[in-house]
């Protein structure tokens, strides 16, 4: 490894406690270590950690071990030899950690439908009321704004609404966002007035 100071030096301060030099130690290693994980980790691990994950918690052990436990190391060697093993068992910990979740987990191909349970269909009176909240909705929206209360019930993204309006994607979230308030500016009027009534 070549580096702006060597490490050994660098070791001889990151005993001392030096901040500066831990980074040193820790920039000059963490491509190395980052490989030692990468060649192990299996494909379908990699969307529950990387090889980042690994080195940084590999590091924060080495700070707690220099200021707790006095851990000192003789050269650069017995260091990248220490953190090589230090790398190898939080490794296999993240590997067990995660053994379960891969156990369960089956890809989406595998999956029949017909052995899942069926989503929830809403009750005729939620239809009702969701039919009533479109309507008001459409009502208190102007009518340059209408079509996208449209899209956005017809669960169409922000995003897309946007371009398919020829909009700004916030100018959508801002008319979304104050036809919601007048919704349930609103809904309080009315609930106080019912109220108010019994």
């Amino acid at each position: 490894m070549t580096h702006e100071a060597p490490l050994d030096s660098l070791l001889e301060k990151l005993c001392s406690g030096d901040p500066a030099a831990a980074e040193s130690v820790f920039l000059a290693f963490e491509p190395y270590l980052r490989m030692v994980v990468r060649k192990r980790l299996p494909p379908r691990l990699r969307a529950k950690f990387d090889s980042m994950d690994v080195v940084q918690s590999v590091w924060a052990d080495l700070l707690g071990g220099f200021r707790e436990a006095g851990w000192r190391f003789a050269d650069e060697a017995h260091l990248r030899a220490f953190l090589v093993k230090l790398t190898r068992h939080r490794f296999i910990d993240r590997i067990r950690r995660h053994r379960t979740a891969l156990r369960k987990e089956r890809p989406l191909d595998d999956v029949v439908l017909a052995d899942e349970p069926a989503a929830p269909q809403p009750s005729p009176s939620q239809l009702v009321e969701a039919d009533e909240l479109r309507d008001r909705m459409l009502a208190l929206c102007s009518p340059s704004h209408r079509e996208i209360v449209r899209l956005k019930m017809d669960g169409i993204p922000v995003s897309e609404i946007a371009v398919r309006l020829g909009m700004h994607v916030g100018s959508v979230h801002r008319v979304l966002h104050d036809l919601a308030c007048r919704v349930a500016l609103e809904r309080g009027d009315s609930d106080r007035k019912t109220s108010r009534k019994t």
